[in-house]
């Protein structure tokens, strides 16, 4: 079982964004984050990647290095929606810095949290968009440590994601490995989800035998978590095809199992992604008609 375990790996948190010129700005230059690839789709993906929409969209990976090492932003754009209702699901991403004055300079607030048991944790608090970030100045380099998500119910979600999905508890948080990104979360009473709202998303690879063990466990389970989509196997064009499924934990975080195998062909980082972002956030033009109508958003 412990063998298993450590095949698995914590990838990315899915974040839907409006206007991509001004976000590609905030985390490219804000946070210090450098694009890794970038993909348009012409439809809807078939297991929600873009939440509930079936027209044209991106996908941008967004990080501090490749997703082979590191945990990094999936960032989706639904063309001509320039704003969403955000659910309170998502507390925040925490990420370790060595230089936070960019953040400073960009309105960042110096806050005391009390994080891993210390009262006293300096952070230097900034939103985007409703999301909110955390950076933690550290000489070791600049990664995404952690991600808190609310829940209603710490020892219902302990049981779940520790013993279903067999995460490892570490004083407040929970991980399939010590040097890969972590998950905590935090007291808060969720409301019921709205399924007809984009929710955000934590991506873990683990090899492709798993994942139908892994959709059965989630299906024969009691505790209020789902199965969202079984297994599937998803195509992106001119790249390596992945096998999902997307669960749901009891309290409503979707939960992406991704096969090993092809996604570390599929997320290669592609030097041509900043190029072809750029193309398409000029042949979009969105940015300038919402600037004139105000945005069209799902409010």
């Amino acid at each position: 079982m412990a063998t298993m375990m450590s095949e698995r790996r914590a990838l990315h948190y899915v974040m839907r964004i409006g206007k991509r010129k001004e976000a590609m700005h905030f985390f490219k230059n804000v946070l210090g984050m450098k694009i890794l690839r970038h993909e348009e789709f012409e439809k809807g993906c078939d297991a929600a990647c873009n939440g509930p929409y079936d027209g044209k969209w991106s996908k941008t990976m967004i990080g501090y290095g490749p997703e082979d090492d590191h945990f990094v932003l999936e960032l989706t754009y639904n063309y001509g929606i320039g704003s969403y209702r955000k659910a309170s699901e998502l507390r925040s991403i925490d990420i370790m810095k060595k230089d936070i004055k960019p953040v400073l300079a960009a309105g960042g607030i110096m806050e005391r949290i009390k994080r891993d048991g210390i009262d006293a944790v300096d952070a230097c608090t900034i939103d985007y968009e409703n999301y909110r970030f955390r950076v933690f100045e550290d000489n070791a380099g600049d990664k995404i440590d952690r991600v808190v998500l609310a829940t209603s119910n710490t020892s219902r979600t302990l049981e779940f994601w520790n013993n279903t999905l067999g995460m490892t508890k570490v004083n407040d948080t929970l991980m399939y490995a010590e040097d890969q990104c972590k998950l905590e979360f935090e007291v808060d009473p969720l409301a019921v989800a709205d399924r007809t709202q984009p929710f955000g998303r934590t991506a873990f690879s683990c090899p492709t035998v798993q994942l139908k063990p892994i959709e059965a466990l989630v299906s024969s389970s009691t505790d209020g978590s789902k199965v969202l989509t079984p297994f599937i196997t998803l195509p992106t064009p001119g790249k390596a095809d992945v096998n999902v499924v997307i669960l749901e934990d009891p309290d409503g975080h979707e939960i992406c199992f991704v096969g090993d195998e092809g996604f570390r062909e599929l997320s290669q980082v592609d030097p041509a992604s900043d190029k072809l972002l750029d193309d398409a956030i000029a042949a979009d033009k969105s940015d300038e008609w919402f600037a004139k109508k105000g945005g069209k958003d799902t409010k």
